[in-house]
């Protein structure tokens, strides 16, 4: 029981770490990322389509990335949701394709960047911490049960709380070198 109830929190725990890494992955850290524009929808034939699907992305050096539309007659499109988008970064098209110039970030938006990322940290300790939750709940209702006994239980709960240290120690882990990184001039 102990221990079937242990995958199921290192699969909840995976869950919450990849959510948090996908979230973080959005985080503008001043050099041109690819993940910027993953959340971005633009309007293919009315229906909201992301950028990936109707373009090629891609980083042209540092600061600088290229959208290649599949279709030419999208440019406007594109530009429009990048716009939309509230990247802090103007989109400027040829007849071809869309550059995103991407500025280097000041000291105050480095520092509310830090913030966001200490925020979407923190997030993920909740989610780690609920998975303890829900595991603790499984094991609790188990004894009540009779199907496992109480030095059981106790034992489990250490365990539990071993890879719940350790997930929250590597979602700080995160976070600092995140961090490291916005900060990095």
């Amino acid at each position: 029981m102990t221990e079937q109830t242990l995958k199921e929190l290192d699969q909840h725990i995976e869950k919450a770490l990849e959510a948090f890494l996908r979230e973080l992955s959005r985080v503008r850290t001043g050099r041109a990322n690819v993940s910027m524009l993953d959340g971005i929808r633009v309007d293919y034939y009315g229906t909201p389509t992301p950028l990936g699907q109707v373009a090629a992305i891609s980083v042209g050096d540092s600061r600088l990335l290229v959208v290649k539309p599949w279709e030419k007659r999208l440019l406007a499109a594109i530009e429009k949701a990048i716009r939309d988008a509230g990247l802090g970064v103007n989109p400027t098209s040829d007849s071809e394709v869309v550059r995103l110039s991407i500025p280097p970030l000041t000291q105050d938006r480095r520092k509310e960047l830090s913030k966001t990322v200490k925020k979407l940290g923190e997030e993920a300790k909740v989610a780690v911490r609920n998975c303890r939750r829900d595991a603790r709940e499984v094991l609790e209702k188990a004894k009540k049960e009779g199907s496992l006994p109480e030095d059981e239980m106790e034992t489990g709960f250490k365990k539990i709380q071993t890879v719940i240290d350790k997930s929250i120690a590597k979602v700080d882990d995160i976070v600092q070198k995140k961090e490291a990184e916005i900060l990095e001039v």
